[in-house]
């Protein structure tokens, strides 16, 4: 039996991954008392189960029996009982929005405020990201993405590599995205917007991405960035970091950056041995056109 053990922080999506779980044919059971663990385990391997991969998400909803949980893991260990942890993570600011878009309390909260309950959770939950095969950063995913995601884990078999990388357009006029990791300037490359026929299309249109890398210095940024980016991801893996926000910003965000953030993003989708997640975003591709609409 294929076993995998759904946790991580409360917020970051764990109800949603075990129904995505089920979809993938999956048995699953949520918030199983871990004193029952070996029991579990026994049943479902048992050898008149039908029972081939089940998930179970496990989280601090188990009360001072969550502190049973490494030596119930030991124990499986033990027993020789197979199974992959995936961890699921957000930011604290994410996860305090979620809680108050759902006007839920956290768990650990108590009467107190939500970032201290978040605090008290990361500490427990500390022993168990160490221990994780797969840890999967939702800060930025939307449901779709995390589908995709688990899909590609769990379903094609596909190398993990824990790191999730954004690459989003921005305008400099509108504000350096606060969760930038890397920020690059492509200010010094000649303006479309000076151009009659190209100020109101964008770097997605074929006109303006021609007209941007037409320019020499547009190859050799892109060629720099490109191995720098593919020096970094590695390097980022090894220390831990499972979240990478690479933003690139022009004027207002809707030509120079939105061009070079497609360039880079093609450049690392084409590489097939590279099996991080990937997404782009253009943050301010619209800004402009909305502001005359006032």
């Amino acid at each position: 039996m294929h076993l995998v053990i759904i946790t991580g922080m409360s917020g970051a999506g764990k109800s949603t991954a075990l129904k995505m779980f089920e979809d993938m044919g999956y048995f699953c059971v949520d918030n199983l008392p871990i004193p029952l663990f070996s029991k579990f385990n026994k049943l479902m391997s048992a050898s008149d189960s039908e029972v081939e991969k089940a998930a179970l998400g496990v989280d601090v909803r188990g009360g001072i029996a969550f502190e049973e949980l490494d030596s119930q893991l030991e124990k499986m260990n033990r027993d020789g009982v197979s199974y992959e942890i995936l961890f699921l993570d957000a930011d604290n600011e994410t996860l305090i929005k979620r809680y108050k878009e759902t006007r839920r309390n956290h768990p650990l909260a108590g009467g107190e405020r939500i970032d201290k309950g978040i605090a008290k959770e990361r500490k427990m939950l500390d022993f168990l990201k160490k221990k994780s095969n797969y840890i999967v950063d939702t800060t930025h995913l939307l449901t779709r993405e995390l589908k995709a995601e688990l899909e590609r884990i769990f379903v094609d078999s596909a190398d993990f590599k824990s790191i999730f990388v954004t690459i989003l357009s921005f305008g400099f006029k509108y504000g350096i995205p606060s969760d930038s990791d890397l920020v690059f300037d492509v200010r010094f490359l000649p303006n479309p917007y000076y151009i009659e026929e190209m100020r109101e299309k964008s770097g997605n249109d074929k006109e303006v991405r021609d007209y941007v890398m037409s320019f020499e210095a547009a190859h050799t940024f892109s060629d720099q960035l490109e191995n720098m980016i593919k020096f970094l991801i590695p390097n980022y893996i090894l220390e831990g970091k499972n979240q990478l926000v690479i933003s690139i910003g022009c004027t207002g965000g809707k030509h120079r950056s939105v061009t070079l953030a497609n360039e880079l993003y093609r450049r690392l989708n084409q590489e097939k041995e590279n099996r991080y997640g990937l997404k782009i975003e253009h943050r301010d591709i619209d800004k402009d056109a909305k502001r005359k609409m006032r």
